[in-house]
């Protein structure tokens, strides 16, 4: 049902009303428009030109074209809450927040079907986009809130709704499979049939919630979800066509810098490809999550990357190999030796955030977990050190798993749909 004003909603337990800030005025708006695009505009120049700038200024100038491309997928995907409400909506729009993670990993996967090297890049970047993710962003949405909580005297932590043990669920059992890729020691096509299959029934169950789960708008999409519906549907397609542009435009002088100024900064280039990309590529979708939680919505901002999780665990990962297929290469996308451990631990982290939210609370010390282990990767980066801290996060969830066996059932039966308080 379309709304005319930006969407308001009853905060979860442990929470606290916030008054709504005003949205900032239309020149403002529009200046903030103009400056992404601006932002997004020499890449875009360099492209139709067909030049190609030396390896670091082409990563500079590609960079922000794809950091100024997901900060307009973003705005778009926001202020579309105001014509789309519910949890299917926020799946969905947490997938087009990533679109550039997906267009410059599907590019490395592509390439590697005639340049086989490039097959370790896609797998890096996978991996990365992913820890980076549950490392770094999690923690961040926990601190806001936190931060909030004292600035308002009420209690730390985010209480999550319960229909998102249907994430929590979903995420769960695609990371167990997840273990499949460094045992075989490559994502095959039948892998990536049942993750896409998997994908695909999360969405099903997830638009048979009745949670409304809608969210205050802040900022640019306040202010365009403010426009009437026949100006706010073309003013929102338009920004969202000319950002996916941009970012399809971007994605494969990107990833090729990030490759070739490796080599020219002598810089490891798998660290580029593996960090950097992904820290561009997902900044906007962070930032809004921590604005939420810093607006005591951490609900609505864990909610968010916890479906990006989702997504990027099972439907990017599932079309890696499809695109390996398409590039020339064979249905099955090989992992090398140091992508078998990366792969590993990115599953081993995944099963520890999952056991974490099983109770559907996010404490401090749950993120400050999280933040240190993953800080730890670069403390100690020898090859063995994955291994070894796979086994930690491993090891971690175990007796953690022990301590909320009794919230398996009900996450389980999210699987089915069956949510309590839900008629789904």
């Amino acid at each position: 049902m379309a709304h005319e004003s930006p969407a308001t909603a009853t905060p979860p337990p442990g929470t606290a009303e916030v008054p709504s800030a005003p949205p900032p005025s239309g020149s403002v708006t529009a200046l903030r428009l103009a400056a992404a695009a601006a932002g997004a505009l020499p890449a875009v120049v360099l492209r139709l030109a067909g030049i190609h700038p030396s390896p670091v200024p082409a990563m500079l100038l590609f960079g922000l074209g794809v950091l100024s491309a997901a900060l307009l997928l973003m705005w778009a995907a926001e202020t579309a809450r105001a014509d789309i409400s519910g949890p299917l909506a926020l799946a969905l729009l947490a997938f087009i927040a990533v679109l550039p993670e997906y267009a410059v990993d599907l590019w490395f996967a592509y390439t590697a079907g005639t340049r086989p090297e490039y097959a370790a890049y896609a797998a890096a970047n996978m991996t990365g986009a992913n820890r980076l993710l549950v490392g770094v962003g999690w923690p961040l949405v926990a601190l806001a809130a936190y931060l909030a909580a004292r600035r308002r005297g009420v209690a730390p932590g985010i209480v999550l709704r319960e229909h998102r043990r249907i994430d929590t669920a979903f995420l769960g059992a695609a990371a167990l499979v997840a273990f499949v890729m460094p045992a075989m020691r490559r994502i095959s096509w039948v892998l990536a049939v049942v993750l896409i299959a998997w994908y695909a029934y999360y969405l099903f169950r997830i638009s048979r919630c009745s949670e409304t789960d809608e969210e205050e708008l802040v900022g640019v999409p306040a202010r365009l979800a403010l426009l009437p519906t026949a100006r706010r549907r073309p003013v929102t397609v338009l920004v969202f066509l000319a950002a996916a542009a941009v970012v399809f435009a971007c994605a494969e002088p990107f990833a090729t810098s990030l490759v070739d100024a490796g080599s020219a900064l002598g810089i490891d280039r798998f660290l580029l490809v593996q960090w950097l990309a992904p820290l561009a590529s997902e900044a906007p979708e962070l930032i809004v999550a921590v604005v939420f939680a810093w607006r005591l919505r951490g609900d609505d901002g864990l909610g968010a990357l916890l479906s990006s999780k989702v997504n990027q665990w099972t439907l990017l990962i599932g079309c890696l190999p499809l695109a390996h297929l398409l590039g020339g290469g064979p249905a099955s996308l090989p992992l090398v030796e140091r992508q078998v451990d990366e792969v590993l631990l990115t599953a081993a982290q995944t099963v520890l955030a999952v056991v974490l939210l099983l109770d559907l609370r996010f404490l401090p010390w749950k993120a400050a977990l999280l933040l240190v282990l993953f800080g730890v990767q670069f403390a100690l980066p020898g090859e063995s050190s994955r291994l070894v801290l796979s086994w930690v996060y491993l090891g971690l969830a175990l007796p953690l798993l022990a301590l909320r066996v009794r919230e398996l059932p009900p996450t389980v039966r999210a699987l089915a749909g069956r949510i309590a308080g839900d008629p789904h």
